[in-house]
């Protein structure tokens, strides 16, 4: 299966750089390039994408509303976006999150961990364990109080969950792989696997990104904690 690739940046060299990057994989392929947001939109619906690496700051319309866009639209519901950050840690990393990004990647990032972050997220696995995203991650934390008062995330909806999956939502919104999660509950990958598939399917959650603003969000795990 070849994975399809459309990249949005409005830096035309760069751009030029990963399509270099990406065509050069036997197992992936560029399907477009964009310059801004709305041009990276429509070139997804029109050709289709598997994975969006997407700059957060392009003029008109940047990243982050694309990424909604995306997100928000169900005939793009298999689409993953992959914000790149020109430092590792980005202020609009939450709601980057929100809107339905899979993970994050500097720009400054090998060529190999370019390609890493590709397949997982053509996988639908979200780039948290990956360094960067973890520092993205922590920066949030580290400065307490919720995002904001409007969050669509409620306490109430945690109710459906049973208890095994709140421990293990705990453990996603850390941070960790399955293997790591499964060590730590001494519990088999599989069914941590199964417990994080189901959390998703309760809370409406797209991927495991969503899993850890719905964590923090809703108060299950609380910054510093």
């Amino acid at each position: 299966m070849t994975i399809k690739v459309l990249l949005a940046d409005d830096q035309t060299l760069l751009r030029s750089a990963f399509r270099v990057l990406v065509d050069s994989e036997p197992d992936m392929e560029v399907v477009g390039e964009a310059s801004d947001g709305a041009e990276a939109v429509d070139i997804v619906r029109a050709k289709g994408a598997d994975v969006v690496l997407m700059d957060i700051r392009m003029p008109g319309t940047d990243g982050l509303a694309a990424t909604r866009m995306i997100s928000e639209d169900p005939l793009l519901a298999d689409v993953r976006v992959v914000m790149l950050t020109t430092f590792e840690v980005d202020e609009y990393v939450v709601d980057s999150l929100r809107a339905g990004a899979s993970g994050f990647l500097g720009k400054g990032a090998e060529p190999g961990e370019l390609l890493a972050a590709i397949r997982i997220a053509a996988a639908g696995e979200a780039l948290l364990s990956p360094v960067a995203t973890k520092g993205l991650i922590a920066r949030f934390l580290a400065q307490g109080a919720p995002v904001s008062g409007d969050s669509p995330y409620e306490a109430s909806r945690l109710d459906a969950l049973t208890g095994r999956e709140r421990e293990v939502l705990v453990q996603v919104a850390g941070g960790h792989s399955n293997d790591e999660i499964a060590t730590r509950l001494e519990v088999s990958p599989l069914t941590v696997k199964t417990h994080v598939n189901r959390a998703m399917a309760k809370l409406g959650a797209r991927d495991r990104a969503q899993l850890v603003v719905i964590a923090y969000e809703t108060g299950l795990v609380r910054p510093g904690a």
